[in-house]
Parts: structure tokens; sequence; C-alpha cells
């Protein structure tokens, strides 16, 4: 009765701030269940499909914006990635590698083959994996405004004072932010915004909500946690089957990683078209969603 009372609550006040997330009408939610995880997964439009992977300190529900447009002519489906928004939170899993899998029983659930790859922050790394996996499977990949674990200049990236979170976790940090999760993200959202106030309060309240379930900051401590074995896997896909192929765009936010995103992707891939968010830190759909709505559905029409 309790566990049902806690689900209760949090589904109101995780809606109660949801109107600039909610997605077009003809959307549909389901719940995908894939080895030790159900994942959460909004579906909807008609056409080539194309998937679309968030990041951290956001949930799917970031690309309502894009989804509206992308809708209108082809298939979009929008995951939370494992132990995040509304997606369970398993024990473990939290390697990209393990993730590029859940997308794959994603896509086998609503039967969909071929498919283009949109993703932001560590969403980039759970496509490149899926990718690198199935590369029969995906016709473009859109990664924006995240390294890739193990490629590139990876090695520089992790000494960037400003990433000191990649080795935050554990028992003692989660007591440190339980009860003060808006404190710990907003920290992110102010300092990776060109314009922090483009971070709406509506949004802030949102996923601090989501992030405040039990177990969701556990969970996302270990999507950092997982980074060394994530550069292992990654170097290995390219070792061993060289790099991608497939038509490649790289955003990075013009204040943010730039055209150090192009960067790290051509370590990974030989069709790497550079692209640039203008007047935009990090959280490109929250400051600059107009351009980057544009540049990623011309990107998508051009390599249909």
């Amino acid at each position: 009765m309790k566990k049902l009372l806690a689900m209760l609550l949090t589904c109101v006040c995780v809606g109660a701030h949801a109107g600039q997330f909610d997605f077009p009408t003809g959307f549909t939610t389901r719940s995908v269940h894939a080895k030790d995880v159900d994942i959460h997964v909004r579906v909807g439009g008609k056409g080539p499909a194309v998937l679309l992977l968030h990041g951290y300190g956001e949930t799917g529900d970031m690309w309502a914006p894009m989804a509206a447009q992308l809708a209108r002519d082809h298939t979009v489906v929008v995951p939370d990635l494992r132990g995040m928004g509304l997606s369970s939170r398993p024990a473990g899993g939290y390697d990209k590698k393990t993730q590029a899998g859940d997308v794959a029983a994603v896509l086998d659930a609503l039967k969909i083959g071929r498919v283009a790859v949109v993703a932001h922050d560590i969403g980039n790394m759970v496509a490149f994996a899926f990718v690198a996996q199935h590369r029969d499977r995906a016709t473009s990949l859109v990664v924006i405004d995240a390294p890739l674990p193990g490629i590139g200049p990876w090695e520089e990236v992790l000494k960037n004072p400003l990433l000191w979170h990649f080795r935050f976790g554990g028992p003692d940090m989660e007591r440190l932010v339980a009860g003060r999760e808006r404190i710990y993200l907003d920290r992110f959202w102010n300092e990776f915004s060109a314009t922090p106030a483009r971070f709406s309060e509506e949004a802030r309240q949102h996923y601090s909500q989501l992030y405040a379930q039990p177990g969701a900051m556990r969970a996302g401590f270990a999507q950092f946690a997982a980074f060394d074995q994530d550069a292992i896997d990654d170097r290995a896909y390219i070792a061993q089957a060289g790099k991608l192929q497939l038509p490649v765009y790289a955003i990075g936010g013009e204040k943010s990683f730039g055209s150090t995103m192009a960067v790290v992707m051509r370590a990974a891939a030989s069709n790497v078209t550079e692209g640039v968010v203008p007047d935009s830190g990090h959280w490109i759909m929250e400051e600059n969603p107009r351009e980057t709505v544009a540049m990623v559905r011309a990107f998508l029409e051009k390599n249909r």
C-alpha cells in the first residue's frame, strides 16, 4: 500500500510541471521490457524512423519540440534511458554497450528495422555504442555536444575541472544530494549554459522532481561511473570493425563543445559534417531549440 501511494504521489508531482514537455496528439507511451529493465518510450508520427536519445540532467521530455516537427514525416521514437525519467532503475547495466542493447530491444518491440539516430550528452555515448554494434540498422547519426569515452581527445577532456562530476558517486555522495537534487542539478544547468535563464524554472522543477525519485540519483551517478568500461568498449568497436561509414552530423553548442564535437567524431567516423548551434551552450533544446531543430531536420532530409 505504501509503495502504491508513493507511486501515485510521484505521478502527481511529476505531472505538475509537464506542460512544455507534452508530446503532440497522436503520440503514445508504452513500456518495453529489455532483460533487466523496463524502458519508458514515446512513439508517434509516420514515415522513416528516427530515434531521439537524451542525456543526463534531462529525460526524453527534452525532445518534445523536435518530436513535434519530425513527426510530420517521420516515425519518432523517444525512450528514457535506463535509470532515468520513467524507465526503471536496475542495480547495474549503465555501461553504454548494455544500454545500446536496451535501444535495440525497443526498436525490435516496435518492429523498426533501420533508423536515424539523434542524440545529446550521455545519449551520444549510447547512440555510438548502438550504431557501432548495429551498423546495418542506422541510416545516419547526429551527436550533439558531448564527448565519447575513449575516442579522440578523451584524455584531454577528462582534465577539464568543470567535469569533476565524472568521478562523483557512491553511497556517501547519494547521501549528500538526497533531498538536494535541485541544488546539484542547478549546477549543471547554470554552468553549462551560455544563458542560464533560458533553462526555465518550469524545466528545472520538472527534471528535479524526476531525479528525486527513489534510486534516480544513484542511477545517474552510475552513468558516469561506467565511463572507464565505455572507453574500453568504444576503442574496441573501432579496432575490430573500423570507423563508422554512415553520414554523421557532429553538432556543438557555440559556447560549449563547438567545433570540438566534429574533432571527436572524425576519430570515430569517416563521413562527418560539422555543425555549431549559435548562441547556445550545452543545453541546445532549451537555449536555441529553433536552430537545433532546423539543423537536425535539414540533415535528416539530406540523408534519408
